[in-house]
């Protein structure tokens, strides 16, 4: 018999008699990264982008007139070095301005340009419309159901404490 490659993800590290709770967090990380996967490759392919330069642009748009450095580093959950990198990039490209903010010298605050804003608008169409295909696979009916059902997972998760049942925090 010859030799089938399959590639791998989360769910091959699974066994037919392990908990169907665990196979569906398996099945929901593998489902993330296969969607996450073909965003980031969309972004290099149409935009010339990656999905982090997205995200920052996602937040200032959000958030006009702008945010502080400190701010959109918490937002993005990553250091300031990482804002700090992308931004010099975007603010390179004329896609987003610095200011200074008035009562506090060591804050910077980022706004998108004009530009900026196009681009981000752009590249938002374009993400909306991936996602919308890459979920084509289920009807909208199933789309609907779907969210419901990961919506009461979502409520249930946070009403937990933060550790997970069973697992004693270190002190």
């Amino acid at each position: 018999m010859a030799d089938v490659l399959v590639e791998s993800d989360h769910e091959s590290r699974i066994a037919p008699d392990d908990h169907v709770a665990l196979k569906l967090w398996l099945r929901l990380l593998t489902c993330t990264n296969l969607i996450e996967s073909s965003v980031r490759q969309a972004l290099r392919r149409e935009f010339e982008s990656t999905l982090p330069r997205f995200d920052l642009l996602a937040q200032l748009y959000r958030a006009q007139p702008g945010l502080k450095m400190s701010e959109l580093s918490r937002r993005l959950m990553v250091t300031g070095g990482n804002v700090t990198a992308l931004a010099d990039q975007l603010e390179k490209e004329g896609l987003l301005a610095r200011e200074a903010v008035a009562g506090d010298r060591r804050a910077t605050l980022l706004r998108l340009t004009p530009q900026g804003q196009r681009r981000f608008e752009d590249m938002a169409a374009g993400h909306e419309e991936w996602v919308v295909q890459l979920m084509n696979a289920l009807s909208r009916d199933e789309q609907q159901q779907l969210l419901g059902l990961l919506g009461k997972l979502k409520s249930g998760l946070r009403s937990r404490p933060a550790a997970a049942p069973g697992i004693v925090e270190k002190r």
